[in-house]
């Protein structure tokens, strides 16, 4: 049996967030949504699927069907902004995808500049049945792009709370 680590040293109370293990990454759009699947461990994620809108507008159903399928610990949404880190014409709907996420399925979402992730998304090996340029690839491997940047960023903050205590 392993052993218990000492005792925490007496400090401010920490939040009580349990740990995330899987999480999805959503790549919003007006047209189509990607999803992808990611493990915290290995900060790794795969490209799930892409939803279609309707309307502009979310299909939540398919949405649910997704997170009740997956069971995510934590939802990432990709915040689309400028170079000079300015709103463009999709930054308002994509926060509020996000928050219309938390309010329905009460789940932390966090979200994240998604700012060059189409472009790494382009650059990566296509896969078999998804030819490269395809749109339903592209958007389901940027939501896996926005992934991974998440758990990297987590990882960063982490590495610093580890170093400045």
């Amino acid at each position: 049996m392993p052993e218990r680590p000492p005792a925490a040293a007496p400090g401010p109370p920490r939040a009580s967030h349990p740990p995330c293990r899987l999480a999805l990454g959503f790549d919003f759009g007006r047209l189509r949504i990607g999803v992808a699947v990611g493990d915290a461990i290995t900060g790794s994620a795969r490209p799930l699927c892409v939803l279609s809108t309707r309307q502009q507008r979310p299909d939540w159903d398919a949405i649910a069907r997704v997170i009740t399928e997956w069971r995510p610990d934590a939802l990432v949404v990709g915040v689309p902004r400028h170079a000079d880190e300015t709103a463009n014409a999709v930054t308002e709907a994509a926060l509020r995808f996000s928050r219309q996420l938390q309010g329905r399925f009460h789940l932390p979402v966090a979200t994240i500049d998604e700012r060059l992730s189409s472009w790494e998304a382009e650059q990566r090996p296509s896969k078999p049945g998804h030819p490269r340029g395809s749109n339903s690839a592209l958007d389901a491997q940027a939501a896996a792009v926005i992934l991974e940047s998440w758990f990297n960023h987590q990882r960063s903050l982490a590495s610093c709370a580890m170093l400045n205590p």
